[in-house]
């Protein structure tokens, strides 16, 4: 299977399955010199891991990464850093009612067809479980990003049709951790988790977006053809299970916009140079322009829902599917770490792309 590996200079490549043993993850080109916080990996994984509130699955993970190699006396070494994580509370028998059956929109089908065997068990590899390996190799990116002043910060900005009404600029970010849902609007989050908690009565599930910011970005990061930085951060934002949509900067509204309207006018007070408005995103010309880099990730509806559905088995019979076990029923809440974790690898890899190989 190809396609397990992310990066150019700083790369990662995770390996381990839903109910397998363990998963993981390889960061190699991480440059020598950088002091590794422990405790930061871990509160990064804290906030993806399931169980964390009644809003989420309540399969009980820790989540604890033990660190197997690239660190010395608190320090990286230069040499690839792996990371494993153990799957303590796996209930494959929930599973089991499935086993040759192909459950709608979720990877059952294609993965079958294309490699002639799957794990049924939580969708194996093409579970969103993977993600907790980046989600440790990311608090790595944020450790080097933090050093030279870049930070990226994801909050739930919509669930289903409720949303923030105003910018980023406009919120308290420390807020963001107040709620389960992760929203810096706390009356807005007060609403959406209360949609979230109706929609999992139902036997339902229901999407969002979440939106992220990564602030101070130097000029330069990224390149103007096929490595546009913004490209990037949108495979890296597709590459996350579930998402469906990302827009940068202006995104779709540009399309109601006129040319007068959508430039960003450019300034230089003190020497610097700025632009008056942002409509870019943070990026003109697929490099970075100096200012902060904003976008947004849209997730659909989890497609495990506790409702009969029809479907079709193996061999092509009708049957019916009904899921059981613990999902979310809004995976917003969750995903926020997973997205701030693939925008700082990508941040991370177009830096060592741009300064070097020394911290």
């Amino acid at each position: 299977m190809a396609g397990n590996s992310f990066g150019q200079l700083f790369k990662i490549t995770t390996f381990g399955e839903s109910h397998g043993k363990a998963i993981g993850v390889i960061i190699d080109g991480c440059p020598a010199g950088l002091e590794i916080d422990e405790a930061f990996i871990q509160s990064e994984l804290a906030r993806r891991r399931p169980g964390q509130s009644a809003i989420v699955t309540q399969r009980k993970e820790g989540d604890e990464a033990q660190i197997l190699s690239g660190i010395f006396e608190g320090k990286s070494t230069g040499t690839p850093i792996s990371m494993v994580i153990y799957n303590q509370d796996q209930r494959s028998k929930d599973y089991s009612h499935i086993a040759d059956k192909f459950r709608p929109s979720h990877a059952d089908f294609t993965y079958q067809q294309k490699y002639g065997l799957r794990d049924y068990r939580g969708g194996g590899r093409s579970s969103a479980r993977e993600t907790a390996a980046r989600v440790a190799a990311g608090a790595i990116a944020k450790l080097l990003l933090k050093k030279h002043g870049i930070s990226v910060t994801g909050y739930v900005s919509q669930v289903g049709d409720i949303a923030v009404s105003r910018d980023y600029q406009n919120f308290d970010f420390s807020k963001i951790e107040e709620t389960a849902v992760r929203c810096p609007d706390l009356e807005t989050a007060e609403r959406m988790i209360d949609l979230i908690k109706k929609i999992k009565k139902q036997g339902d599930t229901i999407g969002g977006v979440v939106s992220a910011i990564v602030q101070g970005c130097p000029v330069g990061l990224g390149e103007p053809v096929f490595d546009k930085l913004h490209a990037d951060l949108g495979k890296a934002m597709l590459s996350i299970n579930a998402c469906k949509g990302f827009e940068y900067g202006s995104g779709f509204d540009s399309v109601t916009m006129r040319g007068s309207e959508h430039n960003d006018i450019f300034e230089n007070k003190d020497g610097v140079t700025s632009t008056k408005s942002n409509f870019s995103g943070g990026v003109q010309g697929g490099i970075s322009n100096g200012m902060d880099i904003y976008f947004r990730a849209a997730f659909k509806p989890v497609a495990t829902i506790i409702r009969k559905q029809d479907s079709i088995n193996e061999a092509g019979d009708d049957v019916i599917v009904e899921g059981k076990g613990r999902h979310d029923p809004c995976v917003v809440p969750r995903a926020v770490p997973i997205v701030e974790a693939m925008a700082a690898l990508v941040m991370a890899d177009f830096w060592m792309r741009n300064i070097g190989s020394k911290v």
